[in-house]
């Protein structure tokens, strides 16, 4: 399923990376896009909104709702 998600807090390739690498953790099989220049993240994930918000945060990033 095709989710997007506003992410504040992205200001270089490495918090892009760790964005994406945070939501690889639990779902490997995610396809991950990021234009931090528009605060966006795409993702292609069977996992739930809320599981792939929470891994953001906890990365350190704010998940605008």
């Amino acid at each position: 399923m095709n989710q997007s998600f506003t992410v504040t807090g992205m200001t270089c390739g490495h918090c892009e990376k760790a964005v994406a690498r945070a939501v690889k953790g639990i779902d490997p099989k995610a396809e991950v896009t990021i234009d931090r220049h528009l605060n966006k993240v795409e993702v292609v994930s069977t996992c739930a909104p809320e599981l792939i918000s929470k891994a953001i945060t906890d990365e350190g990033y704010i998940v605008v709702q």
